[in-house]
């Protein structure tokens, strides 16, 4: 949620930030608003509720002359502290209009800080927490910007990112963080700040992560940065390898659509390189020595919304393939019910963004009782891979469409070659049935893009179904979690009652929903569980249901008892997940469509929530 972008260079700095923002627009936001220093050596502020369509109109309307400047700070606001107007948006400027402030985040002491200033003295405009660290820097300003930031970071409780300018200071730019992801891009005679290296990817591949309370001054020339106590602090650099092209639209009506068919690459990319030269299975990343790995005697998996849907097939394959007990938890429940952990534990914290502040601190207190966690995140260099033990990259490319698609599948590809590589050093599986099972797994890109090719009628029934208020979600084993998937993509995209459930669960209560013509997907891929499905879709359609059934190709067992029935290719029963997800994905996407809704950037939600 929330998107900054910092510039000083050689370029006009309203054209770089708002570009930036225009690329940080996917992680959702409610206001927009830009600071500009002009040539003449004022700080120009513009700021509108709304989409940046309305902050574009807004500078339209203003002078030239006042945001002629180099250097300049953006911000994409998703309201937490106050609603979402033209006065809470960012920037905030202090009580002389010299210091303007952007800021990710929540302080949980803002109460406190506001009533002090307004105690001395301090008029503040808005209802936002974000407006009391303009007026603190001002008090500390002594002529030294990131010095002011520094002592007034030591007054913040809470999770932060602020990006600070002063119209004193022509070519500084300081940015800090605690919590929140800041990322510095590396140019040549210009460097930039932002929230993610999409905001800058059109100017420089070159990154480098600022870390937990630091501080960074960014100048035209160089950067620097320092601890809170103002010591310097050395960091690691990294190359961006993918370009400004993946993150366009190449011609598709929205970035969903585009990365839903993007999807047998990106498992490709995340499955490819992972079998050795000896035949041997290769995961380097978990780190952990194969002493270790025996002597585990549980995995805890935790995510969020999409990705605790991927742990929940992670447990199926793990338990399968390796033997151990697995556990998936919600992050954000996690550490509040006091979790039995130590270091025979191995935690998996699922995150896109690596940035997820409830699966952030679900890693924390992993590793303050001694697990082992594996992050699993399509992001280098983010918060929760950094300080996790280890990191498996998904390498899927930049995912910008709010509700996920193709970070999804390539966590799936992810966790199962987890659970081999567990089963293969615990002696659960051989060489020879792990490459087998490798082998199927390298053959689902194939398999996805075959479903991708059968999509049409699904599409077309999709636009049949979208007056309807209420779709059901029904599976079994590997099913099931596809489908909570499937219900949360038509509720994120649709906002329409959507649910997902055991198919056996459905007469203990849920039935009592089910009206004549009720659309139902079941996920019905070949099973041994395949029988008892029959059974649970006799039921509801007995009573009703309009029944759209995934099917495997060859299987009739179903087709006396489906509405509507959508075949994929065969594949093990366990995999399934990876080619069940795709008409789900598409039917959502084009019953969403079909209402008039924007796919991209559904209300309310932001692609990455980086708060509590």
């Amino acid at each position: 949620m929330c998107g900054i972008v910092g510039y000083v260079g050689d370029k006009p700095a309203l054209d770089v930030v708002m570009a930036g923002l225009s690329r940080l627009e996917y992680r959702g936001y409610d206001s927009a608003g830009i600071a500009v220093r002009t040539a003449a050596g004022e700080l120009t502020v513009v700021r509108r509720a709304g989409k940046l369509a309305n902050l574009r109109e807004a500078l339209d309307g203003t002078p030239s002359e006042t945001l002629d400047g180099t250097m300049g700070i953006g911000h994409t606001r998703w309201a937490t502290h106050g609603a979402p107007t033209d006065r809470n948006a960012h920037p905030h400027v202090d009580c002389t209009g010299a210091i303007a402030v952007v800021h990710n985040g929540t302080l949980e002491n803002f109460t406190e800080l506001r009533d002090g200033l307004e105690h001395r003295g301090h008029a503040l405009a808005s209802e936002t927490d974000t407006e009391a660290v303009a007026h603190l820097i001002e008090e500390r300003y002594a002529g030294d910007l990131a010095a002011a930031v520094r002592e007034v970071c030591g007054d913040l409780d809470g999770s932060f990112v602020l990006v600070v300018t002063h119209r004193d200071e022509p070519d500084v730019v300081v940015g800090a963080r605690r919590n929140l992801p800041l990322v510095l891009g590396l140019g040549d005679g210009e460097n930039f700040l932002a929230s993610d290296v999409t905001a800058f990817i059109a100017h420089t591949r070159s990154a480098r992560v600022v870390e937990q309370d630091q501080v960074v001054t960014l100048r035209r020339d160089g950067v620097t940065v320092t601890d809170l106590a103002g010591s310097p602090v050395d960091g690691a650099t990294f190359y961006v390898d993918w370009d400004t092209a993946a993150a366009e639209k190449a011609g598709y009506e929205y970035f969903m659509l585009k990365e839903i068919d993007e999807q047998p690459a990106a498992v490709r990319e995340t499955v490819g390189g992972r079998l050795g030269p000896d035949g041997r299975l290769t995961l380097d990343e978990l780190a952990m020595s194969d002493e270790d790995i025996q002597g585990l005697t549980q995995v805890v998996v935790v995510g969020c919304g999409s990705t605790y849907h991927s742990g929940l097939v992670a447990k199926y394959a793990i338990e399968r393939w390796a033997r151990l007990p697995v556990q998936v938890e919600i992050a954000s429940e996690f550490r509040y019910r006091d979790p039995v952990l130590d270091r025979h534990t191995l935690v998996v914290a699922i995150s896109q963004s690596g940035e997820t502040a409830d699966t952030l601190e679900a890693v924390r207190h992993a590793r303050r009782l001694r697990a082992w966690v594996l992050a699993v995140s399509n992001t280098v260099g983010s918060s929760i891979a950094r300080e996790s033990d280890a990191a498996f990259y998904t390498r899927g490319g930049p995912e910008v469409a709010v509700a996920s698609t193709k970070a999804v599948m390539t966590q799936l590809a992810a966790v199962y070659l987890v659970g081999l590589h567990l089963a293969h050093v615990r002696g659960f599986r051989d060489d020879d049935e792990v490459r087998s099972h490798f082998g199927d797994l390298a053959a689902t890109p194939a398999q996805i893009a075959d479903v991708l090719g059968r999509m049409d009628p699904v599409r077309k029934l999709a636009r049949e179904i979208a007056s309807h208020e209420r779709v059901m979600f029904l599976g079994r084993h590997v099913g099931y979690p596809m489908a909570l998937e499937g219900a949360l993509k038509l509720k994120e995209l649709a906002y329409v009652s959507a649910e997902g459930l055991p198919a056996g669960e459905i007469k203990h209560g849920p039935i009592a929903l089910i009206e004549k013509g009720t659309p139902v997907v079941v996920i019905a891929p070949r099973h041994a569980l395949t029988a008892k499905i029959v059974t649970n879709v006799q039921e509801i359609r007995a009573r009703g249901a309009r029944t759209i059934v995934i099917a495997t190709d060859g299987d009739d067992s179903l087709a006396p008892h489906a509405d509507h029935l959508i075949r994929i290719p065969d594949i093990k029963s366990l995999l399934s997940p990876m080619l069940t997800l795709v008409p789900m994905q598409v039917l959502s996407a084009e019953f969403a469509m079909a209402r008039g809704l924007d796919i991209d950037q559904p209300r309310n939600l932001a692609k990455s929530v980086t708060v509590e």
